[in-house]
C-alpha cells in the first residue's frame, strides 16, 4: 500500500532532525529539504532563498536548475511571489502563471516562469514569530494548487528548517541571524563555482555536477563547502560521471 502524505512527511521529519546534530552540515541540509519536498509534496521543483545581512534575498539551494534559474531571476528583476512573500511574511499562492491578476501582478516573471516550464508557484515564508529568514519555493508543471494536506506537510518542512537553521546558528555562534546566514550564503556562492567547474572539465550538466560533488562529499565524509573550495583550488581529485541519483520515493498522481 502506498504512503500517505503523513507517513511519508514522519519519515523526512525524521530524516532532516537526524542532521541536526554533531557535524551539521547546514548546506546539506538546505539540499536535502529541496530534494524531499519534490519527493514529498507532489511539485516539481523547490527553491530556496534566505536573506543576507542587508535584508537581500539569496539562492541557497535548488532541486534542480531550473528552479536555480526561477529563483535568480526574481531575485534580478525584483519582482516575483518569492520575493512578495518575504516582505509580507506570508504565504503566496499563484495555481496559474497565466491567469490575467498573475501576468499584471508580475509581468515578466509570468511570461519567463511559463518559459521555464512551470505554471504555479507556492512561496512559503520561513518565519519564527516576526522574523523572516527566507522562503521556500514550490514549483509545478500543472496550473493547480496544492492539495491542503499537502500544503500542510510543506508548511511543518519550513518550520523544521527554520528552527533548525537559527538553533544552530544560536547554538555555535552567537551571533545576529543576519550574520550568521551570510555564511550559508557565502558556502553557496562558493558550491556555485565548484559545480561549474566540474561541469566544465568533465562536460557533464550543471545538475549531474552537483550530484557528483554532493556524493563525494558524503562517501569521504568531506563538507560539501570544503569539498566545493578544493574544486575551486584543483585539489580535489573528483573523476568520472555523475553516479546515479537515488531512486525518489514514489509519489502518488498529482490532483
Amino acid at each position: 500500500m502506498a504512503a500517505t502524505v503523513e507517513e511519508r512527511l514522519a519519515e523526512t521529519l525524521v530524516e532532516l532532525a537526524d542532521t541536526l546534530v554533531a557535524g551539521f552540515d547546514l548546506m546539506e541540509f538546505l539540499q536535502t529539504l529541496a530534494e524531499r519536498c519534490v519527493e514529498l509534496l507532489e511539485v516539481d521543483a523547490a527553491g530556496l532563498l534566505l536573506a543576507d545581512s542587508t535584508g537581500m534575498l539569496r539562492l541557497v539551494a535548488a532541486s534542480t536548475e531550473q528552479a536555480r534559474v526561477a529563483e535568480l531571476f526574481q531575485i534580478q528583476n525584483e519582482e516575483g511571489p518569492c520575493l512578495d512573500c518575504h516582505r509580507t511574511g506570508q504565504v503566496v499562492i499563484i495555481s496559474d502563471v497565466s491567469t490575467e491578476e498573475a501576468v499584471a501582478r508580475w509581468p515578466r516573471f509570468a511570461v519567463a516562469a511559463r518559459q521555464m516550464g512551470f505554471a504555479g508557484v507556492h512561496a512559503i515564508p520561513m518565519r519564527l514569530r516576526d522574523q523572516v529568514i527566507g522562503t521556500l519555493n514550490l514549483f509545478r508543471g500543472t496550473a493547480n494548487g496544492l492539495d491542503p494536506a499537502v500544503a500542510r506537510a510543506a508548511r511543518a518542512l519550513v518550520d523544521v528548517a527554520t528552527i533548525g537553521i537559527l538553533q544552530e546558528r544560536a547554538v555555535h555562534q552567537q551571533e545576529l541571524v543576519a550574520g550568521q546566514l551570510q555564511v550559508a550564503l557565502n558556502s553557496r556562492i562558493v558550491i556555485e563555482q565548484a559545480k561549474g567547474i566540474l561541469a566544465e572539465r568533465l562536460q557533464m550538466s550543471p545538475d549531474e555536477a552537483f550530484v557528483l560533488l554532493r556524493r563525494y562529499a558524503r562517501d569521504h565524509n568531506h563538507p560539501l563547502t570544503q569539498l566545493a573550495g578544493d574544486v575551486i583550488r584543483g585539489t580535489a581529485p573528483i573523476t568520472g560521471n555523475a553516479p546515479p541519483a537515488h531512486p525518489a520515493a514514489p509519489r502518488p498522481p498529482k490532483r
